[in-house]
């Protein structure tokens, strides 16, 4: 049970963008998945990299739930989320598949767990702290 609250969720989206680039497909962030006519007359349309940044974005929602815990384990949740942001960086900047803007945007989003999960905890800590006069 211990490993499945700290994985860090945003490894999902960083093996999924690399498991379908390694696939063979150099781009398919580009690949329409969804097109759909709207009542006022418009052409609603998802890409493969804009849904895989809506999953991010969810899973960035329930990271920062996670970062709400009060416990020993939130400091290994707070590492792993610190690792896979650094992955995401190192391969933002090594790697020239990785340079599209469906990436960076992923890694901002990794960015943003790491602060939001320890200011959260900092935030937590402060409250929990209590001084006597």
């Amino acid at each position: 049970m211990f490993m499945l609250i700290s994985f860090p969720l945003m490894l999902v989206p960083l093996a999924v963008y690399n498991v379908l680039v390694l696939a063979g497909n150099v781009n398919p962030w580009e690949d329409v998945i969804l097109r759909n006519e709207l009542a006022g007359g418009g052409q609603f349309t998802l890409t493969l990299g804009e849904a895989l940044i809506i999953v991010s974005l969810l899973l960035l929602f329930l990271e920062i739930l996670k970062a709400t815990r009060i416990a020993s384990s939130s400091i290994v949740d707070h590492l792993l989320s610190t690792a896979v942001f650094v992955a995401f960086l190192v391969e933002f900047l090594l790697v020239d598949w990785a340079t599209t803007s469906t990436f960076f945007i992923l890694t901002v989003i990794a960015l943003i767990d790491v602060i939001a999960g320890y200011s959260v905890s900092i935030r937590n800590a402060s409250r929990d702290l209590t001084i006597d006069r």
